[in-house]
C-alpha cells in the first residue's frame, strides 16, 4: 500500500507505479468521487472514455432516448398551447 501527504494546497502526488499502470501523464484529467466515506480517483482516458462506448445503445424495437425526450417535449408544448387557448390567449 502507498500513501502519500497532502499538501496546503490540497494536492497529493500519485505513486510513479500506479501512474504508469493507470496511463496517467502530464495533463490526464482525474474524476472524484466519494463512496461510503472513501475517496475514489478515476484518470479519465482513452480506455475510460472507451469504457462507455454502447451505453445508449437501444434494444430492437426500442425508442431511442433523444427520440422520446422529443416527443414528451412536444406534447408539453401540445398541451400548454391547448390550456392558453382554453383561456382565450
Amino acid at each position: 500500500m502507498d500513501t502519500a501527504i497532502v499538501t496546503t494546497k490540497g494536492q497529493v502526488v500519485i505513486p510513479a507505479k500506479l501512474r504508469r499502470k493507470l496511463g496517467i501523464k502530464q495533463g490526464t484529467r482525474i474524476v472524484f468521487e466519494e463512496k461510503n466515506s472513501t475517496i475514489v480517483m478515476r484518470p479519465i482516458t482513452a480506455a475510460y472514455i472507451k469504457s462507455f462506448q454502447g451505453i445508449l445503445k437501444t434494444k430492437s424495437g426500442e425508442k431511442p432516448v433523444t427520440q422520446e425526450l422529443v416527443e414528451e417535449h412536444a406534447a408539453e408544448v401540445a398541451r400548454g398551447e391547448a390550456e392558453l387557448e382554453e383561456c382565450g390567449i
